[in-house]
């Protein structure tokens, strides 16, 4: 019996040790930097401030902490992130800006000067408009586009995935648009509501207020289901154009950052992507959570880059290789 006991306590142990991962990983900081490069209070720095403070209480070891290094439309912050110590105490928040600006040639590198750690989150883009447009349909839009190409004012940051959406969006229905540059979000929404610009992407949750007060309209949004926020919305692929188009949030560590760093810090989000309080704060921001760990990640970054890159080439905004 003695030694039965002590089998059954060896096992537990041993079960123990390998839910925490924090131990083995043995990372040389008591607090890991989460660089976002966007201003405090953007979308993308509240999405990330809910994950530090949910995996914090956790008990994560080490702790994170979001530090937001905006400038350069995000490019300010990635490159910090790119030279800092692959030791696992520096993380970055990144999405696909980071392919937009290498392709544009703001930036001379984008995932493949990083390591995969998980995505995490998903904000599908909608086809929006402002609400005194004559058109009430995609297919509306699309015979005004095709009637008079270039004439349509649409928003976008340029080289931003404000304006690859639209780029895409060109490509698969022969549409084409008038871009008009804006250098942020909150800059392309006002122009939208005031009627300056006739065209620009929303999202679930810049969007969803405007929409049902009247004060925009939406003809599509870009993903695989509706919205249970906007059910009366159909996706672009119920109109018969096969795409989806999400902001998709991810954690990447510099390169040469050790397997076991991140590891740990793929499991760590992983756990924190499961967490109900935090699923039911995403999905109020008309965010999904999936959690993709490191190597399907990658695969993910790889596929994205080489659609990107394809418009980008065909409209002569990448000379690269």
């Amino acid at each position: 019996m003695k030694i039965l006991k002590s089998l059954i306590l060896s096992a537990a142990a041993v079960a123990l040790l390998g839910a925490v991962p924090a131990q083995a990983a043995d990372l040389p900081c008591k607090t890991a930097k989460l660089i976002v490069p966007w201003k405090p209070g953007g979308g993308t720095a509240v999405i990330f401030n809910i994950f530090e403070k949910l995996i914090n209480e956790a008990g994560a070891n080490p702790r994170i902490q979001v530090v937001t290094v905006p400038g350069q439309g995000g490019n300010k912050g990635a490159k910090e992130a790119a030279k800092s110590k692959p030791d696992g105490c520096t993380l970055f928040a990144i999405h696909q800006s980071a392919i937009t600006s290498f392709l544009n040639g703001r930036i001379k590198f984008q995932f493949d000067n990083f390591e995969t750690v998980a995505l995490l989150t998903s904000t599908p883009d909608i086809v929006g408009a402002a609400k005194d447009v004559p058109w009430n349909t995609l297919a509306d839009l699309k015979t005004a586009a095709k009637a008079a190409p270039g004439t349509i004012p649409t928003g976008a940051t340029f080289g931003s995935t404000s304006q690859f959406m639209w780029l895409l969006l060109e490509e698969l229905t022969g549409m084409k648009f008038k871009y008009v540059p804006f250098d942020g979000t909150r800059e392309r929404m006002t122009a939208l509501l005031s009627g300056a610009i006739k065209l620009g992407t929303l999202n679930v949750a810049s969007g969803r207020k405007y929409l049902e007060g009247g004060d925009l309209k939406a003809f599509a949004i870009a993903d695989d289901k509706r919205s249970k926020h906007l059910p009366n919305l159909p996706t672009l692929k119920e109109l018969g154009i096969d795409m989806v188009y999400a902001l998709k949030r991810g954690i990447v560590v510099p390169k040469g950052t050790p397997k076991a760093a991140i590891e740990h810090w793929s499991q760590v989000f992983k756990k924190a992507a499961e967490n109900p309080a935090l699923i039911k704060q995403m999905d109020a921001k008309g965010t999904e959570v999936k959690w993709v760990g490191p190597a399907d990640y990658r695969a993910w970054a790889q596929k994205t880059f080489d659609d990107h890159k394809k418009v980008a080439v065909k409209i002569g905004m990448y000379k690269g290789k």
